[in-house]
């Protein structure tokens, strides 16, 4: 191919690139752009041919240009702009990031006749580093008061008392169904403790049998059991000048009861197979969903121990109890877990934010957080539905649906809805795009409506 075909071919060339291509002549104006500079701006080539390069309003300019001197940019004294990020604005007012890179032009003797630029758009990426910022900080934020969510005035008492047994080091026992949330307290207790920079060991008494729960508490000595090769360093010992977090302490079988009450009242422990004490300096925090003083009744839970573990006790609250958190809760967690699942789902409906209300939760904060888990598996429209909520959830455990009254006042919404719907189409004459205006919403959503409420065709013309 000669040279005088790659010239009569080189418009088709540069429309071809992805990149916006724009030159300008030494005074900076627009002299040539190339269709994607038109895709990227928004603006046609006779908008842009004639006007200033700083029309596209980028905010290097500021950066770049100089008053004085033999040029008006710095661009003609460097010579070259490499892999600038920037902003530039679209025809409708939008801000949008690029990637810049200008070279100025030269002539056959050697004399500068202007300079050429392309930006490439980077919104996506822009876009992806944002979620993935966003995912970060959520992740790694702790919300709330150390992880705990909730303004409601039962959790306000929770976080004054956590802050008080943070300054003590008396034994705390933590009081909660399952599900509330008494790990964390636990967790945040040693946060902001002066132990904090030492060791913090958690152990769940009801995940360990009889035989091995001593072991592991208080440690052994080689030989002391069958399968007791070696010497080994209980949980107590290990949180020596920390903290020791005993969960489900009703549990505790009673032989282990009486280890732990000499732990309280002397600092010291016995490792399994030797009588020599051994001092800790540990701090002691409890936590329980059983009722202890039935425990004690029965005669499975010392009184002695739980007058000892009972010094500075906390109640954390039920879900059901402080209703005021649901809705912070419910919106915590779908921001979580849509980040996690990168799932285009765009909230929750009024519906099922109705059902989420009115359910009792069992299970309280962690049924909460699964209920949403679930939720984003199934869900596969741009709003979460009640029918994509856990069966537990949306009927209640006996298998009646949650809150009829409530489920009555979703279908009226949904029929205003749709009647709304329905006349934005009759004025526009099915014209989607125009209806959505009318109602404030998107047109996907007006088509996921028409397909929700299963509209005739003659009240939706299909038109754009």
């Amino acid at each position: 191919m000669h040279e005088k075909d790659l010239n009569q071919y080189w418009k088709t060339v540069v429309d071809t690139i992805k990149d916006g291509v724009m030159i300008v002549d030494k005074k900076g104006v627009i002299v040539s752009v190339n269709q994607a500079m038109s895709d990227i701006t928004g603006y046609n080539r006779d908008e842009l041919l004639g006007k200033p390069c700083t029309f596209l309003n980028c905010n290097i300019c500021e950066v770049v240009l100089e008053k004085e001197g033999e040029h008006w940019c710095h661009l003609f004294k460097t010579g070259f702009l490499n892999m600038r990020e920037a902003v530039i604005q679209t025809s409708d007012g939008e801000f949008i990031p690029v990637l810049k890179n200008a070279s100025i032009l030269r002539d056959g003797n050697e004399n500068i006749i202007g300079a050429v630029e392309t930006i490439t758009d980077i919104t996506e990426l822009a876009e992806k580093e944002t979620q993935i910022s966003a995912l970060r900080s959520e992740l790694c934020s702790e919300n709330g008061f150390h992880g705990l969510l909730g303004n409601s005035l039962p959790m306000q008492q929770v976080y004054d008392l956590i802050e008080n047994a943070a300054r003590s080091d008396a034994p705390v026992i933590i009081f909660g169904e399952s599900g509330t949330g008494k790990e964390m307290v636990a967790q945040a207790i040693h946060t902001i403790s002066r132990r904090k920079e030492h060791p913090y060991i958690k152990v769940n008494c009801a995940a360990l049998n009889d035989s091995l729960l001593e072991s592991e508490l208080f440690g052994h000595r080689k030989g002391a059991f069958t399968g007791a090769y070696q010497d080994r360093t209980g949980r107590f010992e290990a949180a020596n000048n920390g903290t020791i977090f005993l969960d489900e302490i009703g549990d505790l079988p009673l032989s282990t009861q009486v280890k732990l009450l000499r732990v309280l009242e002397d600092r010291t422990i016995e490792r399994v197979g030797d009588n020599r004490p051994v001092h800790t300096d540990v701090r002691i925090i409890t936590a329980t969903n059983r009722d202890l003083q039935k425990l004690m009744d029965e005669g499975t839970f010392r009184d002695d121990l739980f007058y000892r573990i009972n010094v500075i006790p906390i109640r954390v609250p039920r879900l059901r109890d402080r209703n005021g958190d649901i809705s912070l809760l419910t919106d915590a967690f779908f921001h979580r877990i849509r980040l996690k699942s990168n799932k285009s789902v765009g909230g929750i409906s009024n519906a099922a934010m109705e059902v989420i209300v009115n359910y009792h939760w069992p299970g309280n904060v962690r049924e909460l957080k699964s209920a949403f888990e679930y939720a984003f598996v199934t869900c596969d429209q741009p709003l979460i539905q009640p029918e994509h909520l856990p069966p537990d959830v949306l009927h209640g455990k006996n298998g009646h649906t949650v809150h009829k009254a409530g489920s009555q006042r979703a279908m009226n919404r949904d029929e205003k809805k749709k009647q709304e719907l329905i006349e934005a189409l009759r004025k526009t004459g099915g014209n989607r795009s125009r209806a959505a205006e009318i109602l404030g919403v998107s047109r996907v959503t007006v088509w996921n409506r028409i397909k929700r409420y299963n509209i005739s065709a003659g009240q939706d013309s299909g038109e754009a």
